[in-house]
């Protein structure tokens, strides 16, 4: 042990930040640090037992298009959660205003092209040399590389989990692309205008001329959901030089857009970039050459950008499930046995280390003059609600709440803590750590050394801890994007939108504090003798 608090101290050290132990301003602690584990110096790592709690978020999240980075489809549904199932809606532009369509266009197929995120390295390739590409009769080489959609719930229902899905018209004008948009928003739809049943696998075709290896034809990895034709030539092909089509404003009044959704109530979550879906409208017009009339082939991609209104609508069915106890009966003072967290809008956990524990760390600093070295959270997932093949968080954004805010104060703090503020691009510290998630149990540190340092050291405020599962956000560079943006809010920053994992784990336990799985502060601190 005293080989890891050295290492641990070593660390502390090296980072110098606020009151670290090295360059601590207060009086009677200047030197202290220093003569840790030199000749008569000791160190002491302990454990206390916190109060942690269920966190209800009420099931209901931010997914407008400020906050999805990613979106989701698909629904899953499991005995301690429940269901919850996401559907997806866009507005749809015109490429842009008054579109000619050329003479006498007819449209031939219309077809929705969303792309989920895939395993690249799971690829499965058909070849077929002889092929004889279509126009022309040019003799090719096709080849078909077959991706599995990465997937996070049940795949494996009746054999093979098939998804429907279903592409509805929005009869409601849905705003702007800036508006404040929740999970919860319910939107009304007309007809059905599209469907598909998805095996889990999309496909990358590419066709090349044999003699010259000339690509003449290539599509994306995609979900391709074929469209009612007779539809969009009416609403749109038909409607060329109308004033519903003359500009943006008018176009996305009359034509307001579209929801997909999945007619299962289980199955998994899949997640795709929302900027890179397209509805492509295949037709074809009439081409004069030297006074021969032929038909050409023409393809009208209209925008679903990020010029566009859109958000996820998340659902959730709890009845009847632990998650829904627990979430009733939560108790903020002495804590839940079990913590329920989950992604996309559903509870996250509150965790708080007791006055007391802080008042007698403090009474050891004032009188023993210890020096904090490392403080961090634990908990462990729940063996016996919780041992499953489902992919665990791996992260948790990590926020401080103020149970009895005065006024003018937040209940909920924007900023970073301060170990992630300062540290974040350190590339040495990590505000949560995740140990063993192939494992049951998994469990997670959350670093607040420097945070705990100033509850006790400078008497700042205990606030409560709540980790919601998601991870922050960072650019190209790795950056995080909130401390780009400190006047918007460091927490709005992240993925918990879109991030659909979810465990149990262990809260506190009342009846054994002992118990080294049930949530606890790790402290580990020095003192010279």
């Amino acid at each position: 042990m005293i080989r890891n608090i050295q290492e641990l101290f070593k660390i502390t050290a090296t980072l110098v930040i606020g009151s670290l132990i090295l360059v601590n301003c207060e009086p009677d602690a200047d030197q202290l640090g220093s003569q840790f584990f030199q000749d008569g110096a000791k160190g002491k790592e302990v454990s206390y037992p916190i109060i942690a709690y269920n966190s209800n978020n009420h099931d209901s999240i931010r997914t407008d298009a400020a906050r999805l980075q990613s979106a989701t489809l698909g629904a899953f549904s499991e005995s301690q959660f429940g269901m919850q199932k996401s559907a997806y809606v866009s507005q749809v532009r015109l490429s842009g205003a008054n579109p000619d369509f050329g003479t006498n266009a007819k449209l031939d197929s219309a077809v929705l092209v969303i792309k989920p995120q895939y395993a690249a390295d799971s690829v499965t390739t058909v070849t077929n040399d002889k092929y004889i590409y279509p126009e022309g009769a040019v003799p090719s080489k096709k080849v078909v590389s077959t991706y599995p959609v990465i997937k996070y719930g049940n795949t494996k229902i009746g054999g093979k989990t098939l998804l429907n899905f279903k592409v509805y018209e929005v009869t409601d004008f849905l705003g702007s692309n800036t508006d404040v948009v929740y999970s919860n928003k319910v939107v009304n739809t007309g007809a059905q205008i599209g469907a598909k049943t998805f095996d889990g696998n999309v496909h990358l075709v590419k066709v090349t001329k044999t003699s010259d290896d000339t690509v003449l034809f290539e599509r994306s990895a995609a979900l391709r959901i074929p469209l009612d034709s007779a539809f969009f030539a009416n609403k749109i092909i038909n409607k060329a030089s109308s004033p519903e089509l003359a500009d943006a404003a008018s176009f996305i009044r009359y034509f307001k857009g579209i929801k997909v959704s999945v007619d299962e109530n289980d199955g998994y979550l899949l997640n795709f970039d929302p900027t890179t879906t397209e509805l492509n409208l295949y037709y074809k017009n009439d081409k004069v050459t030297n006074g021969v009339t032929t038909r050409e082939q023409s393809v009208y991609m209209m925008n679903m950008g990020g010029s566009n209104a859109f958000f996820n609508q998340i659902a959730f069915n709890r009845t009847g499930t632990p998650s829904a106890t627990a979430l009733a009966t939560t108790n903020q003072i002495t804590g839940d046995a079990k913590l329920f967290a989950q992604g996309m809008g559903g509870p996250g956990i509150g965790l708080r280390v007791p006055a007391a524990d802080v008042a007698n760390i403090r009474t050891l600093f004032n009188n023993n003059k210890i020096g904090i070295i490392s403080a961090k959270i634990r908990i462990y997932t729940d063996v016996s609600s919780w041992s499953n093949n489902y992919a665990k968080p791996n992260y948790f954004v990590v926020r401080q709440r103020n149970l009895a805010p005065k006024p003018g104060e937040k209940e909920y703090l924007d900023n970073y803590l301060l170990d992630m503020s300062a540290l974040a691009g350190t590339g040495i510290y990590n505000l949560v750590k995740a140990y063993d998630l192939q494992k049951n149990p998994a469990y997670y540190d959350i670093g607040i050394t420097q945070t705990f340092k100033n509850i006790i050291e400078k008497q700042e405020r205990n606030y409560d801890l709540i980790l919601n599962v998601g991870a922050y956000t960072t650019d190209a560079g790795g950056n995080l994007v909130g401390s780009l943006y400190p006047s918007l809010g460091a927490q709005n920053f992240n993925t918990r939108s879109y991030t659909p994992n979810r465990a149990v784990l262990v809260g506190t336990d009342l009846t054994n504090p002992g118990n080294d799985k049930s949530a606890r502060l790790i402290l580990t601190y020095g003192q010279k003798q």
